[in-house]
Protein backbone atom coordinates (compact mmCIF):
# COMPACT_ATOMS: atom_id res chain seq x y z
CA UNK A 1 0.00 0.00 0.00
CA UNK A 2 2.91 2.32 0.86
CA UNK A 3 4.16 1.83 -2.72
CA UNK A 4 0.53 2.26 -4.07
CA UNK A 5 0.89 5.61 -2.47
CA UNK A 6 4.37 6.50 -3.38
CA UNK A 7 3.53 5.92 -7.17
CA UNK A 8 0.31 8.16 -6.95
CA UNK A 9 2.02 10.99 -5.45
CA UNK A 10 5.16 10.89 -8.44
CA UNK A 11 2.29 10.42 -11.10
CA UNK A 12 0.30 13.11 -9.74
CA UNK A 13 3.57 15.85 -9.39
CA UNK A 14 4.92 14.59 -12.73
CA UNK A 15 1.24 15.82 -14.35
CA UNK A 16 1.40 18.55 -12.42
CA UNK A 17 4.68 19.60 -14.26
CA UNK A 18 3.63 18.84 -17.56
CA UNK A 19 0.27 20.29 -17.62
CA UNK A 20 1.61 23.88 -15.80
CA UNK A 21 -1.65 22.88 -13.11
CA UNK A 22 0.15 23.29 -9.68
CA UNK A 23 -1.56 22.52 -6.16
CA UNK A 24 1.01 25.04 -5.44
CA UNK A 25 3.58 23.21 -2.43
CA UNK A 26 1.23 20.76 -1.79
CA UNK A 27 1.92 17.59 -3.75
CA UNK A 28 6.27 18.80 -3.55
CA UNK A 29 5.79 18.60 0.07
CA UNK A 30 3.74 15.50 -0.16
CA UNK A 31 5.87 13.76 -2.38
CA UNK A 32 9.04 14.34 -0.22
CA UNK A 33 6.80 12.97 2.71
CA UNK A 34 6.24 9.75 0.81
CA UNK A 35 9.88 9.45 -0.36
CA UNK A 36 11.26 9.93 3.15
CA UNK A 37 8.47 7.20 4.16
CA UNK A 38 9.89 5.10 1.57
CA UNK A 39 13.76 5.25 2.45
CA UNK A 40 12.27 4.39 6.09
CA UNK A 41 10.98 1.46 5.76
CA UNK A 42 13.77 0.46 3.55
CA UNK A 43 16.38 1.05 6.05
CA UNK A 44 14.19 -0.87 8.98
CA UNK A 45 13.82 -3.38 6.48
CA UNK A 46 16.89 -4.00 6.24
CA UNK A 47 17.78 -3.81 9.88
CA UNK A 48 15.28 -6.39 10.69
CA UNK A 49 16.48 -9.18 7.79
Amino acid sequence: MLWTIAVILIILWALGLVSGYTLGNFIHILLVIAIIVVVLQVIQGRRAG
